[in-house]
């Protein structure tokens, strides 16, 4: 079973983030994403930056995963 922790680590192999919190009870999960890749994109272009972290285990391990992407500056201005 895949763990937060495993997610966590997967995104921030394949995006660099500033910072990464995953949760979740092994089929669904949970991350905020904070990562100076999403400046200048909409959320549909910030998610698929993470998919494509993740890449083929979006199909294999994880079944659901709800986001919310940021960048440093929106991220601090919360």
């Amino acid at each position: 079973m895949t763990t937060p922790e495993q997610i966590k680590q997967y995104i921030g192999a394949g995006l660099p983030c500033a910072h990464v919190e995953v949760a979740g009870d092994g089929h669904h999960f949970e991350a905020v994403i904070v990562s100076a890749a999403f400046r200048g994109k909409h959320k549909v272009q910030q998610h698929q930056l993470v998919y494509r972290a993740l890449g083929d285990r979006m199909r294999e391990e994880i079944h659901a995963l709800s986001m919310q992407t940021y960048t440093p500056e929106d991220w601090a201005s919360l």
